[in-house]
Protein backbone atom coordinates (compact mmCIF):
# COMPACT_ATOMS: atom_id res chain seq x y z
CA UNK A 1 0.00 0.00 0.00
CA UNK A 2 3.21 2.53 0.84
CA UNK A 3 5.10 1.47 -2.77
CA UNK A 4 3.92 3.01 -6.03
CA UNK A 5 3.52 0.17 -8.61
CA UNK A 6 6.35 1.94 -10.84
CA UNK A 7 9.11 1.52 -8.23
CA UNK A 8 11.81 -1.00 -9.23
CA UNK A 9 13.75 -1.84 -7.24
CA UNK A 10 16.52 -4.78 -6.23
CA UNK A 11 17.05 -7.12 -3.52
CA UNK A 12 19.67 -9.96 -2.62
CA UNK A 13 20.03 -12.94 -0.91
CA UNK A 14 22.57 -13.15 1.75
CA UNK A 15 23.50 -16.29 3.89
CA UNK A 16 23.81 -15.80 7.47
CA UNK A 17 25.06 -18.84 8.52
CA UNK A 18 26.86 -22.30 7.35
CA UNK A 19 25.17 -25.27 6.05
CA UNK A 20 23.85 -26.54 2.72
CA UNK A 21 21.70 -24.44 0.61
CA UNK A 22 18.12 -25.69 -0.16
CA UNK A 23 15.57 -23.80 -2.44
CA UNK A 24 16.92 -22.23 -4.92
CA UNK A 25 14.65 -24.05 -7.81
CA UNK A 26 11.74 -23.45 -5.66
CA UNK A 27 12.40 -19.32 -4.85
CA UNK A 28 12.92 -18.89 -8.59
CA UNK A 29 9.07 -20.43 -9.37
CA UNK A 30 7.58 -18.39 -6.52
CA UNK A 31 9.33 -15.02 -8.73
CA UNK A 32 7.59 -16.72 -11.83
CA UNK A 33 4.23 -16.89 -10.56
CA UNK A 34 4.29 -14.02 -8.80
CA UNK A 35 5.51 -11.46 -11.73
CA UNK A 36 7.27 -13.44 -14.72
CA UNK A 37 9.21 -9.73 -15.25
CA UNK A 38 11.17 -10.27 -12.44
CA UNK A 39 15.23 -10.91 -13.47
CA UNK A 40 16.90 -13.36 -10.64
CA UNK A 41 20.48 -13.89 -11.33
CA UNK A 42 21.60 -17.18 -9.57
CA UNK A 43 24.67 -17.09 -7.78
CA UNK A 44 24.90 -20.30 -6.11
CA UNK A 45 22.81 -23.32 -6.56
CA UNK A 46 20.77 -26.03 -4.25
CA UNK A 47 22.95 -28.85 -2.64
CA UNK A 48 25.87 -26.30 -2.89
CA UNK A 49 27.69 -25.35 0.65
CA UNK A 50 27.19 -22.12 2.00
CA UNK A 51 29.10 -19.64 4.98
CA UNK A 52 28.36 -16.22 6.24
CA UNK A 53 28.17 -13.41 3.88
CA UNK A 54 27.64 -15.81 0.64
CA UNK A 55 24.87 -14.30 -2.13
CA UNK A 56 22.63 -17.04 -3.64
CA UNK A 57 20.93 -14.63 -5.77
CA UNK A 58 19.72 -11.09 -7.01
CA UNK A 59 16.31 -10.44 -7.67
CA UNK A 60 15.52 -7.07 -10.04
CA UNK A 61 12.08 -5.38 -11.14
CA UNK A 62 8.93 -3.76 -9.70
CA UNK A 63 9.59 -3.66 -6.07
CA UNK A 64 5.87 -4.92 -5.05
CA UNK A 65 6.91 -7.97 -6.68
CA UNK A 66 9.64 -8.49 -5.01
CA UNK A 67 8.13 -8.15 -1.43
CA UNK A 68 5.42 -9.93 -2.74
CA UNK A 69 7.43 -12.58 -2.59
CA UNK A 70 10.21 -12.15 -0.54
CA UNK A 71 8.50 -13.63 2.78
CA UNK A 72 7.55 -16.82 1.37
CA UNK A 73 10.87 -17.48 -0.56
CA UNK A 74 13.00 -16.74 2.71
CA UNK A 75 10.95 -18.79 4.68
CA UNK A 76 10.77 -21.64 2.54
CA UNK A 77 14.74 -21.46 1.87
CA UNK A 78 15.53 -21.09 5.65
CA UNK A 79 13.30 -24.46 6.39
CA UNK A 80 14.42 -26.43 3.27
CA UNK A 81 18.04 -25.52 4.35
CA UNK A 82 17.86 -26.45 7.55
CA UNK A 83 16.55 -29.78 6.45
CA UNK A 84 19.39 -29.99 3.75
CA UNK A 85 21.88 -29.56 5.95
CA UNK A 86 20.95 -31.98 8.89
CA UNK A 87 20.49 -34.53 6.52
CA UNK A 88 24.13 -33.63 4.63
CA UNK A 89 25.29 -34.11 8.20
CA UNK A 90 23.97 -37.43 8.74
CA UNK A 91 24.69 -38.61 4.80
CA UNK A 92 28.41 -37.54 5.80
CA UNK A 93 28.61 -39.08 9.00
CA UNK A 94 27.36 -42.89 7.60
CA UNK A 95 29.65 -42.53 4.75
CA UNK A 96 31.07 -45.50 3.99
CA UNK A 97 28.96 -47.56 5.81
CA UNK A 98 26.58 -48.57 2.94
CA UNK A 99 23.66 -47.20 4.94
CA UNK A 100 20.88 -44.80 3.63
CA UNK A 101 19.02 -41.87 4.92
CA UNK A 102 15.59 -42.08 4.42
CA UNK A 103 12.78 -39.34 5.50
CA UNK A 104 9.70 -39.81 6.69
CA UNK A 105 5.87 -38.62 5.51
CA UNK A 106 5.82 -37.14 9.01
CA UNK A 107 5.96 -33.85 8.01
CA UNK A 108 4.82 -30.10 8.39
CA UNK A 109 0.85 -30.39 7.08
CA UNK A 110 0.92 -28.91 3.62
CA UNK A 111 4.85 -28.76 3.09
CA UNK A 112 5.32 -32.15 2.80
CA UNK A 113 6.54 -31.76 -1.02
CA UNK A 114 9.14 -29.01 -0.12
CA UNK A 115 11.06 -30.94 3.28
CA UNK A 116 10.85 -34.22 1.18
CA UNK A 117 12.60 -32.03 -1.59
CA UNK A 118 15.28 -30.41 0.94
CA UNK A 119 15.85 -34.07 2.46
CA UNK A 120 16.92 -35.11 -1.75
CA UNK A 121 18.66 -32.19 -1.81
CA UNK A 122 21.13 -33.27 1.24
CA UNK A 123 21.44 -36.35 0.05
CA UNK A 124 18.72 -38.50 1.41
CA UNK A 125 16.29 -40.22 -0.52
CA UNK A 126 12.38 -40.42 -0.33
CA UNK A 127 10.48 -43.61 1.63
CA UNK A 128 7.47 -42.40 0.19
CA UNK A 129 4.97 -39.93 -0.24
CA UNK A 130 1.65 -40.42 1.80
CA UNK A 131 -0.08 -44.16 2.98
CA UNK A 132 -0.91 -44.77 -0.77
CA UNK A 133 2.52 -45.37 -2.44
CA UNK A 134 3.67 -48.13 -0.22
CA UNK A 135 2.93 -50.76 1.85
CA UNK A 136 5.02 -51.12 4.80
CA UNK A 137 4.34 -54.26 7.47
CA UNK A 138 6.12 -53.16 10.90
CA UNK A 139 6.17 -55.42 14.25
CA UNK A 140 2.93 -54.14 15.73
CA UNK A 141 1.45 -55.51 12.06
CA UNK A 142 2.61 -59.17 12.42
CA UNK A 143 2.05 -59.17 15.89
Amino acid sequence: ACIPADVQGKAKLLVKDTGILAGVEFALRVFEKVDPELKIEVQMEDGGRIKPRDIVFYVEGASRSILKAERLVLNAMQRMSAIATKTRTSVDKLEGTNTRILDTRKTTPGIRALEKWAVKIGGGENHRFGLFDMIMLKDNHID
